[in-house]
């Protein structure tokens, strides 16, 4: 078993020999064959002179070093791209997360699990990162149906068919074990111990969560209609369109049963029911009809679209298959 991990990283000049001997120790201990990427995302400070001294000195490490800083979801393709490894495990490179969590989380694939993610149970975090990414958890839970504490916790453990099926762009980073639920793996969590910060201060900022949650609605989207945008474009329109044929009744009815009201007293009434059919024919009357014809329209052309693209072998995801006999 080989075993492969990922860390990205900007700006981590001063944690990265101590997170190499960390993990040099823990393979040591546990006669891993391991491979370390450190994939620099554009980090102004030395981290990547650091790298390159870590890698003359241990054949086991590679660095991959970014242009410009192109986000985290960049960085861990370009590490998964690269790694060889039965399993992949992603770490953070600022010291917060423990190596000596590994063999556990190997532990844990064992058990049948495809991906393990790290729940760091108790944070060593100010108050206002750590209530909204609680809120944020529960929303990604709620909307996905994929249960864990902790999504945007870094360190986890992959099987390398898992990551051969997924893509990350953007910020899909932290939807990785729904991705994988999605396809029908097997996706479990285990606590790990999260460390204080020793070194410099953490990349993220209010804004994460904003992005996060259009993130959220948009993997919510793929996972679910991806392939069949129409059942969710034409739900809406198909509402929007019994809401609108509703209205209309309610009101022609209401109309109508003015005309019988006894406390009425019009000369004459056939001015009334010109007026009332002229008042049904007004546009925002049908407009509701209109838009729900448009999100069906809409959802044709989506189907069109995922058509014409769409791999065939994306379209489901295989277990085993049995071995051709000669």
């Amino acid at each position: 078993m080989k075993l492969s991990l990922v860390i990205p990283l900007y700006n981590e000049e001063e944690s990265l020999e101590q997170l190499h001997r960390e993990i040099c120790d823990v393979a040591d201990e546990n006669r891993y064959d391991i491979e370390v990427f450190f994939v620099d995302d554009g980090s102004t400070d030395q981290s990547w002179a650091t790298i390159e001294k870590i890698a003359a000195n241990d054949s086991r490490v590679h660095g991959i070093q970014f242009r410009r800083n192109f986000g985290k979801a960049a960085a861990l393709q370009a590490g998964f791209n690269a790694t060889q490894g039965d399993f992949v495990i992603t770490m953070d490179a600022d010291l917060q997360d423990d190596p000596k969590e590994i063999p556990d989380f190997l532990n844990q694939m064992e058990t049948g699990l495809d991906v393990v993610s790290g729940w760091k149970q108790r944070r060593h975090d100010p108050w206002h990162k750590v209530f909204p990414s609680r809120v944020f958890n529960g929303m990604v839970s709620f909307m996905t149906g994929v249960k864990l504490h902790d999504h945007n916790c870094g360190m986890k453990c992959y099987r390398r068919e898992v990551l051969s099926e997924i893509t990350l762009y953007g910020e899909r980073h932290r939807f990785i074990p729904v991705l994988a639920a999605a396809r029908g793996y097997k996706v479990g969590e285990k606590v790990v111990a999260h460390r204080s910060r020793q070194f410099g201060h953490s990349k993220y900022g209010f804004t994460r969560f904003a992005k996060g949650f259009l993130d959220l609605l948009t993997v919510w989207f793929l996972t679910r209609y991806g392939q069949r945008p129409q059942h969710f474009l034409g739900t809406i329109g198909l509402i929007i369109i019994a809401l609108g044929i509703v209205n209309y009744c309610w009101n022609f009815y209401w109309h109508i049963s003015m005309l019988s009201n006894p406390t009425l007293i019009v000369a004459d009434k056939s001015m009334v029911i010109a007026s009332i059919v002229a008042s049904l024919m007004l546009p925002h009357y049908y407009m509701p009809v209109f838009i729900g014809l448009l999100f069906i329209a809409l959802g044709f052309l989506a189907e069109l679209f995922v058509s014409k693209t769409i791999q065939p072998e994306r379209c489901y995801a295989a277990r085993k298959r049995t071995e051709s006999q000669p």
